[in-house]
């Protein structure tokens, strides 16, 4: 099945699909998520209060303590809930390591499901805001290279094309690896993302086609897990403006035997307008597609850079 139809199974915490669990019996819908990536996605929605046993709407809660080993505690009583949120934790994350999941999109500033700068309360009342929400340290902690983001981070373009671009990759290497995992299946899964690497980090480029170049002289099981623990490091770096810009013309080098000088001027100028900022990188990106189609360039064809998530995202038409 084609990797950008079939849908994608993704954890998220349940209030940004509308659902009204929050501690004074709101929710916070987020639209884009629900309807917009939710045409591709299959949600595993996920509230760990409400799970854990906690009502609605119920006393809020709060990390107090030290920011490495916060304690979840009730803002108004002080009744300390840490335990029986471990405890939770502990049995939701071995249910969830079955569902195959390809990323998980945490509540921002949630004590339970923050990912990152959640406040954290000292026994003075002072605040700081180096926390992580318990339940999301714990499922990082257990899936290490798995695409996780927070809603608030994703009204950020890049960001947000980031992380999915990361859960279509995540996606298509699980399925590689259930295919048969050989080494001729990575070096196959390697070529066709060579340029999307490249896109992201030029050091995991090379580092990465240094394993495959070495691949015989590794453990299949040892270089697989390697390679994938380069890529997915590799790719949360930002595909930035400047290392678009060197992958474009590095593509724009396979045409240059097969252009006219007008189309090489349209081309280069394109990719120019681009580099200043003055157009998103969908329009070098449409033209480079037509001239892939129009000579039938078979390498480029097979490169996810050029698409690497559905086109009815939008995504590169804002970065």
């Amino acid at each position: 099945m084609d990797p950008l139809t079939e849908k994608i199974t993704i954890g998220i915490s349940s209030c940004l699909l509308g659902e009204k669990v929050r501690f004074d019996g709101g929710h916070k819908l987020d639209h884009y998520l629900k309807d917009t990536l939710g045409a591709y996605v299959v949600w595993i929605p996920v509230c760990p209060e409400v799970e854990t046993g906690f009502p609605v709407p119920r006393e809020a809660m709060r990390l107090v303590g030290d920011t490495s080993s916060p304690r979840l505690m009730t803002v108004r009583s002080g009744v300390d809930h840490t335990d029986h949120m471990l405890t939770w934790a502990d049995g939701k994350l071995a249910v969830i390591e079955k569902l195959d999941l390809c990323g998980f999109i945490f509540k921002s500033r949630s004590p339970s499901s923050g990912m990152r700068g959640v406040k954290v309360y000292n026994f003075a009342g002072v605040p700081t805001h180096g926390g992580v929400g318990i339940f999301a340290r714990l499922f990082m902690e257990r899936f290490p290279f798995m695409p996780v983001e927070d809603d608030g981070r994703l009204h950020d373009p890049a960001l947000r094309e980031n992380f999915i671009e990361r859960i279509f990759v995540f996606k298509r290497w699980r399925e590689m690896k259930r295919s048969g995992g050989m080494i001729r299946d990575l070096i196959l899964f390697h070529t066709e993302h060579k340029l999307l690497i490249l896109a992201h980090s030029p050091k995991h480029y090379t580092l990465l086609g240094r394993l495959v170049a070495d691949a015989k002289k590794w453990e299949r099981k040892a270089l697989l897990n390697e390679y994938f623990a380069v890529l997915m490091d590799g790719l949360r770096l930002l595909a930035t403006t400047r290392k678009n810009t060197n992958v474009l013309q590095h593509i724009a080098g396979y045409f240059k035997k097969r252009l006219s000088p007008k189309e090489k001027q349209e081309l280069s100028t394109v990719i120019q307008t681009y580099h200043k900022g003055l157009v998103p990188l969908i329009v070098p990106l449409v033209l480079i597609d037509h001239y892939v189609n129009k000579y039938d360039e078979p390498y480029l064809k097979r490169q996810y850079y050029l698409h690497p998530h559905p086109l009815e995202l939008m995504l590169r038409n804002h970065v």
